[in-house]
């Protein structure tokens, strides 16, 4: 049984929960940043949507690489020297996309950053599940996912904004900025994090990555966070190139779309959270995901749309969006052992990168526009394979939430046992 006041924060724990939030902030920026600058990038270098859908998977392709290779050797080094190693890789990637000029240096600059930036999710939810017991995750998942929102209210328009007077370069220097601020708080605040070093059976890494990779319960855990990445990525990488040219968003809109959706999924995620930590976080998930497909499908059919309706369709997406990453991230984030969680996140953070990569890029083939100005067209397809994808995925959660039960159950036999 928790005792009532373990499920209080500390004083470092806040800490944690801030600085964590905070580098999860700037790498989701990153990414995200390129699907605002979707269209700028599409005219700026003339790029056909499969090209800008390669760009876009660049990043998650590499970053899912990373993850594998690093998968073994999670569990062997203390979380925070792995942190700050390869956020320190993300920066020196992120400013190499600021200084990219060419289409072919961008492809490359995203390689480097996905390399890095693509493994920082993994160790910090390897923390967090170090730090946490299981009834307080919900909210830090709230609080650390608050970083996606942040990233639409405030580094999002931010960046559209300087995007437009200098440049899309702009904004990942502006990102780098940060991030740089982000690591010399990592580097003198942080503990070490390394209680799970004295639990290590595996002497060989590669062992310990076959070892994690065999176990069936891990699997589970694996697909359905691969589902969910491909259901979640589809849209995302065409979002602003639809509401320019499809629902006619101006430029000088586009900015405000993206920030009440962001200042919206601040609202929602510690409410999420919350419920999550009192009510059954599949349920939440599921009526989440069914909320999010009826959106979804209406939303990809829209045409020339007035742009206050807009707002409202982007808001009741968010809901359904947010609704599922915080449950979801709580449950997958209980599927592994103390001796497995660095190299189980990062194998599922690998895995949800590549997923989102083959997401942006069968919707890069799907999606077609004749010329730079002309309306997508498919998008409502994509908007149907999304609707399926996360049937599957409401399957396999299930499947990940009575896993959890049943392990929850013989850990509380064992220890009344004792």
């Amino acid at each position: 049984m928790i005792k009532e006041d373990t499920l209080s924060f500390t004083g470092y724990q806040k800490f944690a929960i801030f600085i964590l939030a905070l580098t999860q902030f700037t790498v989701i920026l990153d990414f995200m940043v390129m699907s605002p600058l979707g269209d700028m990038l599409m005219k700026s270098l003339s790029l056909e949507p499969s090209s800008f859908g390669l760009a876009v998977s660049a990043y998650a392709f590499s970053a899912g690489i990373s993850g594998l290779l690093t998968a073994g050797f999670a569990d062997r080094f203390d979380r925070k020297n792995l942190l700050v190693f390869f956020y320190g890789g993300f920066i020196i990637g992120t400013i190499f996309c600021g200084l990219a000029h060419s289409y072919v240096a961008l492809i490359v600059a995203r390689i480097i950053t996905g390399l890095f930036g693509g493994v920082i999710g993994s160790i910090s939810m390897a923390i967090i599940t170090d730090l946490f017991v299981l009834q307080q995750r919900g909210r830090v998942m709230g609080f650390i996912q608050m970083g996606f929102g942040a990233s639409q209210v405030l580094g999002i328009p931010i960046s559209l904004y300087i995007a437009n007077y200098w440049g899309w370069e702009a904004p990942f220097l502006m990102v780098a900025a940060i991030a740089i601020m982000t690591v010399v708080g990592i580097i003198i605040k942080l503990k070490p994090v390394n209680q799970h070093l004295a639990a290590q059976h595996d002497k060989s890494a590669f062992l310990h990555l076959w070892h994690t990779l065999a176990k069936k319960d891990y699997r589970i855990g694996f697909s359905a966070t691969a589902l969910l990445s491909i259901g979640g990525f589809m849209m995302m990488p065409f979002s602003s190139a639809f509401a320019i040219n499809n629902l006619k968003v101006s430029m000088d809109q586009l900015p405000v779309l993206f920030m009440v959706a962001g200042v919206s999924s601040l609202i929602i995620m510690p409410i999420v959270g919350k419920l999550s930590d009192k009510l059954d976080k599949f349920k939440i998930f599921a009526f989440a995901s069914i909320w999010m497909m009826i959106i979804c499908v209406l939303y990809t059919n829209l045409g020339v749309t007035s742009f206050w309706v807009v707002i409202i369709f982007n808001i009741l997406m968010m809901m359904g969006i947010m609704s599922r990453m915080v449950p979801s991230s709580a449950l997958t984030s209980a599927v592994p052992e103390t001796y497995d969680r660095g190299s189980f996140m990062s194998i599922n953070s690998s895995l949800q990168q590549i997923a989102g990569g083959v997401a942006a890029a069968i919707a890069g083939m799907i999606v077609v526009q004749k010329d730079k100005a002309s309306p997508l067209v498919h998008y409502d397809i994509v908007g149907y394979v999304i609707v399926f994808i996360s049937i599957l995925s409401i399957l396999l959660m299930y499947r990940v939430s009575k896993l959890i039960k049943r392990n929850l159950k013989k850990a509380t036999l064992a220890s009344d046992i004792i």
